[in-house]
């Protein structure tokens, strides 16, 4: 009979080559990806994977390392997902969402979309724990893809950056970024359009995602909390309440991913009702562009806008 000191030396071993195995799989696997002369493109979540594969079109290999339905500033990265950083040509992320990938990234060979726009500052009301986002303290709010412009500024930089990285294909990915930023430049008018006669300005939040919908087509965010980990103190609550009372509020929008129990509470204290706005951070039934229009539809009927 083994010892439990051999025993838990045996599980290590088997642990280590399980471990092992999986590394040497996922090499394997990135390398026979190359073997076609494509780059490797990792991006960190969602709406840059969207962004990504746009651009990157045919001339890339475009993976995401949030898989769908995972709330992104939870992730964290085995083995295999390191491994898949290392080796990419080019990894595209915003710093501030998800610290795993912010500690694993190359520098040199990653891509912040956070530095190619000018950002907003990070909310301003204190939740218990200070005001640290998501983990990693950060000065800007980091949800900048919720902005079409702000995202088609991202999409020539991103083609610029691919072109560097794949200069036999450089055309290409300029090409593809204009087209995504016109697609993107669309959108931006439709929102603008849509928004423009609203009854009421306020968006109370779920949680404080939509800074840069709100900047751009001049509503007002009120989050009841800074981030979806964050638990809202009762004088918070009491605080949001209050506002949304004043300002005339008849719904409280949740997110998908986000539980809507607090949302719930607060609905029913103001005697408004729900409804799901999506903060885009996994990847919705259809694509980035109609989802961001099923919002548009959202927020007109929440905002009674006649537009």
């Amino acid at each position: 009979m083994m010892s439990g000191f051999s025993r838990s030396y045996a599980a290590g071993l088997l642990a280590g080559a399980a471990l092992l195995t999986t590394a040497a799989c996922g090499s394997g696997s990135a390398e026979t990806a190359a073997a076609d002369g494509k780059p490797e493109v990792v991006a960190a979540f969602y709406p840059l994977q969207w962004l990504t594969e746009q651009v990157g079109g045919s001339d890339a290999h475009v993976s995401g390392l949030t898989a769908p339905g995972v709330e992104p500033h939870d992730l964290e990265l085995g083995i295999q997902q390191v491994s898949e950083l290392q080796k990419a040509a080019l990894t595209v992320y915003i710093k501030g969402v998800q610290p795993a990938v912010d500690d694993a990234v190359d520098a040199d060979k990653s891509f912040d979309a956070a530095t190619a726009v000018k950002t907003l500052p990070a909310g301003a009301h204190e939740e218990e724990g200070g005001e640290e986002e998501h983990g990693h303290e950060v000065s800007y709010d980091p949800h900048l893809w919720l902005d079409p412009s702000r995202l088609a500024t991202v999409a020539t930089k991103l083609g610029e950056r691919l072109a560097a990285a794949d200069p036999a294909h450089a055309q290409g990915y300029k090409d593809r970024a204009a087209k995504t930023a016109s697609a993107l430049g669309a959108l931006d008018q439709e929102l603008a359009k849509g928004l423009s006669t609203c009854k009421t300005k306020t968006l109370v939040t779920a949680h404080e995602a939509f800074g840069y919908l709100a900047d751009r087509y001049g509503l007002k965010q009120v989050g009841i909390t800074l981030d979806p980990e964050s638990e809202p103190s009762p004088a918070r609550i009491s605080e949001v309440a209050k506002l949304a009372k004043s300002e005339g509020v008849t719904t409280i929008f949740t997110e998908s991913l986000v539980s809507p129990k607090v949302a719930e509470v607060l609905a029913n204290e103001v005697g408004a009702k729900t409804a799901v706005l999506d903060p885009l951070e996994s990847k919705p039934s259809g694509d980035y562009l109609s989802a961001m229009r099923d919002n548009l539809k959202t927020l007109q009927t929440a905002l009674g806008c006649t537009a």
